[in-house]
């Protein structure tokens, strides 16, 4: 089997060092495998996304060195896929309607406690019926009651988690039921993460998803749809996080420094790798 990674960046700002990491990371993994490297660009975010931060980020990758096959692939070129797969879901009563805003669901939550995974259910068909009459919006909610009851070996699902470098694999037992019914096509877009990634990743033959140890958690939620889907699960490697000096992590929500900046200071791609650990 055929070795096939990809880095995959919402274009929503511009990259910095943890991107360049990641990037690397899983680019550097398929050279070494003999294997196939993608870039994907997950652009489903219309209000975030824009083509000034695609442009930069192939600039950067290519400044880097990384080299991917083409076409890229651009989620947002693709959205009637995803509608495919919601309406097959829906199809077997495991998505329901949810019209609940953000703030009602974190109503009665205590103004700095961690969010709860939200687990709700569907209306009954009048009052449904009743708000699609007025267009109010919603978003596809998947069911994880529903899934439970539809899915033999829910409670079996596991995946393969290795180590950075390919080594110790080990076996994950898979906790769906930690994320809660999540959104899996947006009010404002007819998808969202976790369906995107699943099935873009299916379609592309991906065999190992290389990403921050961040989306670790992700990974249990994505190993029920790809159950519920019939996708193939590819094995997991969740690096680490690269911190600035104050020992937060690099991002875009806190103006990490760019790589377009480090390049105007006059660094170098070599020197860049050699800091991040690659030759």
């Amino acid at each position: 089997m055929t070795f096939v990674t990809r880095f995959a960046p919402s274009p929503t700002g511009y990259l910095h060092r943890g991107h360049a990491y990641s990037a690397l990371t899983a680019f550097e993994a398929a050279r070494a495998a003999g294997g196939r490297f993608l870039l994907r660009i997950e652009d489903i975010d219309a209000t975030r996304c824009r083509p000034e931060y695609d442009a930069a980020i192939l600039e950067d990758l290519a400044w880097l060195g990384l080299r991917w096959e083409e076409p890229v692939r651009r989620q947002s070129e693709h959205l009637t896929d995803f509608e495919t797969a919601i309406a097959g879901l829906r199809d077997r009563g495991l998505v329901y309607r949810c019209f609940k805003t953000r703030k009602e669901i974190d109503i009665g939550r205590a103004p700095h406690a961690p969010a709860v995974a939200y687990v709700g259910a569907p209306l009954d068909a009048r009052e449904e019926a009743e708000r699609l009459a007025l267009a109010e919006p919603f978003a596809w909610r998947l069911s994880l009651a529903a899934a439970h009851k539809a899915l033999d070996g829910f409670d079996h699902l596991t995946f393969v988690e290795e180590g950075v470098d390919g080594s110790s694999p080990r076996t994950v037992q898979a906790r769906p039921e930690t994320a809660g019914d999540i959104v899996l096509a947006r009010k404002d877009v007819g998808v969202a993460y976790h369906l995107a990634v699943v099935h873009d990743d299916a379609l592309q033959g991906v065999t190992h998803v290389i990403r921050g140890e961040d989306l670790f958690e992700a990974t249990h939620i994505q190993r029920l749809l790809q159950a519920l889907l019939d996708l193939p699960t590819p094995v997991y490697r969740h690096h680490g996080l690269l911190t600035g000096a104050d020992g937060k992590r690099y991002a875009k929500r806190d103006k990490a420094q760019t790589l377009r900046e480090l390049r105007a200071t006059g660094v170098g791609a070599q020197d860049l790798r050699a800091e991040l650990g690659f030759s």
